[in-house]
């Protein structure tokens, strides 16, 4: 009987143990995303971030309340990597890893460059705020279901860094500082 006993509880261990193994490989809820712009030098810029739908939700006001930092998407803290020196919005970025936050408003947002990096996306500390840069606000013709975060090229060492969710579109300029 002790025998049968100890055998059931190995094999409940096992079951729970594959089970938890199963959830650790799991899917985020939020895809990954990649954002990324090469100048004519070859250097280049990359932003990884998760990507959360609507999935019917008011966002931006409500999900993603004004006036409070945002960690720029879902689960990770969005990462910022540039091998070349920027400026962004007029303000300078010295090559390096940081991670994005924002400040969304109704009319105008706040991109935040932050030193601190691999972090949890809302493990933000302002002390290790790089620069804070005004960003436009324009509102999109059709909503978009998926956050998406793209770098258009508008010459060989510039783009535009836009952020694309619901019905907003946030966006400002990054060209490679020579």
């Amino acid at each position: 009987m002790q025998n049968s006993r100890a055998c059931y509880v190995a094999l409940m261990i096992a079951i729970v143990a594959i089970g938890l193994a199963a959830q650790e490989k799991k899917a985020p809820l939020s895809p990954p995303g990649t954002a990324s712009l090469s100048f004519a030098d070859g250097k280049t810029v990359t932003i990884d971030y998760s990507r959360p739908s609507m999935r019917n939700r008011k966002i931006f006001g409500e999900l993603v309340p004004y006036g409070q930092i945002w960690r720029t998407g879902a689960n990770s803290a969005t990462s910022f990597k540039t091998d070349a020196n920027l400026t962004i919005g007029g303000t300078t970025v010295p090559a390096g890893s940081y991670t994005l936050y924002t400040i969304p408003n109704e009319t105008g947002w706040k991109l935040i460059i932050n030193k601190q990096t691999g972090q949890w996306g809302t493990d933000y500390d302002e002390k290790q705020d790089l620069a804070r840069v005004d960003m436009k606000v324009a509102n999109n013709a059709a909503p978009t279901e998926q956050f998406t975060i793209s770098l258009d090229k508008t010459g060989g060492n510039s783009a535009t860094l836009k952020l694309d969710w619901a019905n907003t579109t946030a966006s400002v300029s990054v060209s490679e500082k020579k």
